[in-house]
């Protein structure tokens, strides 16, 4: 890859020189069924794993034949079959991961587990200590290998942390830590293969700090001038492939012409499987194909609804849900804070842990990111995770895990990923700017999630039943308000309400209101009030936002001729200007009024109620829009 790199044949390369005792010990040191979440520098983990050459190559190149499509680079993917998960760019954000794949053996009571890789500079980052915090809490069979190379890009290592030895990290957590001499085989091989004992044994996670030297650049086209050149050639004296070489020889194990023929296949392989690779077209496609796997395909509807209806608060359709679903697959795992004993801040799981057990219905640390992250690890290993935030607003911290693991995953590599994040939402309760943000619009943005907003009992039921089975992540989003102050009547028994689909909550000729949420009781109020005067309105409720029903919306412009987009969120940038933009290409002619949109001021959620209600919320202009629509 050098060679080439200086050919300008390929454009980038993470060289992991110097460094390769550590994946390959670690590799060689794990039965076939552990996980491994490698890195930049460790392709040694996928040719130990026997990983075929030529699509590696294919890979690593971004030519046609690669495991990926061209849609990611490097080690950016999963082998399933090989056990193998690769990163995203973003550092230590696979140590989660790595924790939900070792929580789904301990609930399988296999006894497979995760070995997880970051660099010193990664120790830095939440990820690395909440994943760490959540092993020891949960005592989960995983091993985190740091490597410690010295330094993060250009910055040394000691200029970003005042500690010497990384390994003294583990002590705050409760696990063992351990210092390695990572340049020698067979030290990492027998320090994994002790710490691989521990977790098989249940007796919890270790982290291993393998002590080693980056002598080429981060990438290569960094280059080295940061680094002082004598500790280049004091490093390059321990070269781990020299190492076991000269040990080879030493102890007679091997002669230098048995090693010379070895270099001499393995250099004709390489060469073969690369020029294999650079023969091969680049990547095409078409907008058809690569939107197509973004998602995964939802599986049919499931409706065994029975004619009777019970009378339900909103809150209680959403506990009679979540509890059908777990009752109907016993793959599915639900985890937040406080949720077990508990019942949850809202109470919506009050009694599961009695009824589920604690394996199903589990108590998380405070630690929204890793939580996520470990979703999405059970996710992969073919559970079912359910995750609650605690308030919508606290999901920012678990941002990076939803936008750039959750969402890309299924696209990048091919392994759909079902996770529900069930989030409590918005405000009208006098609860202040951090537990009242309507906050769905950052999500609508981002491929490959699937945003649902229940404006019903009804349908609060339904839609979670099948964002739950739908093998896609969802962000379920849940209106505190609604929770106890509306109640509606939920049909018994088992059943989905696909997404995707808007209900028409009140039929009208003279006004559309598209709306979600909250905002469905305001218009249904408006309507109501209206209708005596002889104005008629009728309510769009979306249910999802992401799939959008753009056909319903459409369907209902080009007859009443006039359009109202309603949300609690705030205006700049709220998910209104999308609807309109949308009506505007699909129905302009039929347009007899421009297109308003009602939503909050922009500015943070006030605490007190008065200004929430009087200056803040979208409620109090929703009348004069209707006034202003009809008068144009």
């Amino acid at each position: 890859m050098l060679r080439l790199i200086r050919q300008n044949r390929i454009s980038k390369w993470f060289s992991g020189y110097g460094q390769e005792a550590i994946a390959v010990g670690c590799a060689l040191a794990l039965r076939s069924d552990d996980y491994i979440l490698p890195t930049h520098r460790n392709l040694g983990v996928w040719t130990t794993r026997g990983v075929p050459l030529k699509p590696l190559f294919c890979q690593l190149m971004g030519k046609d034949g690669g495991y990926t499509k061209g849609r990611d680079r490097t080690f950016h993917f999963g082998l399933p079959d090989k056990r193998i998960i690769g990163m995203i760019s973003h550092m230590a954000a696979m140590l989660p991961v790595a924790c939900g794949l070792a929580q789904a053996a301990q609930y399988r009571k296999d006894t497979f587990l995760a070995l997880a890789f970051c660099g010193d500079g990664a120790s830095r980052e939440g990820d690395f200590h909440e994943a760490l915090n959540l092993a020891a809490a949960w005592k989960l069979p995983v091993i985190f290998v740091l490597e410690n190379n010295g330094y993060g890009l250009s910055t040394p290592t000691r200029e970003a942390m005042v500690v010497e030895d990384l390994a003294d990290a583990a002590a705050g957590y409760g696990l063992p830590g351990q210092i390695v001499e990572g340049n020698d085989i067979a030290a990492v091989m027998d320090a994994v293969g002790l710490a691989a004992e521990r977790a098989r044994s249940g007796k919890g996670p270790t982290l291993l700090e393998m002590k080693t030297f980056r002598v080429r650049g981060h990438e290569e086209a960094s280059g080295t001038k940061y680094v002082a050149a004598d500790l280049i050639e004091e490093w390059s004296k321990k070269d781990p492939v020299a190492l076991f070489s000269d040990k080879l020889l030493s102890e007679g194990d091997m002669t230098r012409d048995e090693m010379d023929q070895v270099r001499s296949e393995l250099d004709a392989m390489v060469d073969d499987a690369a020029e294999y690779a650079l023969s091969q077209p680049m990547v095409a496609s078409s907008a058809v194909n690569e939107l197509g796997d973004v998602f995964s395909k939802a599986p049919s509807i499931v409706d065994r609804r029975s004619p009777e209806t019970t009378e339900m608060r909103f809150i209680d359709a959403i506990t009679d849900g979540l509890r059908l679903a777990m009752q109907e697959d016993d793959r599915i795992v639900t985890m937040g804070q406080d949720i077990a004993g508990y019942g949850g801040v809202f109470k919506v799981t009050q009694g599961f842990s009695e009824e589920f057990g604690p394996d199903r219905v589990r108590n998380t640390p405070i630690i929204e990111s890793g939580i996520v992250g470990a979703a999405l690890g059970l996710a992969i290993e073919g559970l079912v995770p359910v995750v609650e935030m605690q308030y919508a607003d606290f999901i920012t911290c678990a941002f990076n895990q939803i936008v750039n693991n959750l969402a890309t995953t299924r696209y990048r590599w091919g392994t759909g990923v079902n996770v529900t994040i069930r989030a409590p939402f918005g405000g009208n309760l006098g609860a202040g700017p951090f537990h009242s943000q309507s906050v769905e619009a950052w999500f609508c943005h981002v491929p490959g999630l699937k945003v649902v907003i229940p404006g019903s009992p009804e349908d609060a039921k339904g839609l979670l039943c099948a964002a739950i089975k739908d093998p896609n992540p969802v962000l379920f989003f849940e209106h505190k308000f609604l929770y106890r102050a509306l109640k509606g009547p939920v049909p018994g028994g088992y059943y989905e309400i696909p997404l995707g689909k808007a209900r028409v909550a009140a039929r009208g000729e003279s006004i559309t209101i598209v709306t979600y949420g909250l905002g469905v009781e305001w218009a249904l109020q408006e309507a109501a009030a209206r209708l005596p005067s002889g104005v008629s309105i009728e309510v769009i409720d979306l249910r999802t936002l992401v799939p959008l029903d753009i056909d319903a919306i459409v369907t209902s412009v080009r007859k009443t001729g006039r359009l109202i987009v309603l949300h609690e969120a705030t205006l700049t940038g709220g998910f209104g200007g999308e609807i309109i933009s949308r009506v505007i290409e699909a129905a302009f002619e039929y347009l007899d009024a421009p297109p308003a949109r009602v939503a909050a001021e922009d500015l943070p959620v006030p605490f007190s109620i008065n200004l929430e209600q009087e200056i803040f919320s979208a409620r109090k202009g929703l009348s004069q829009a209707i006034d202003n629509i009809i008068e144009y």
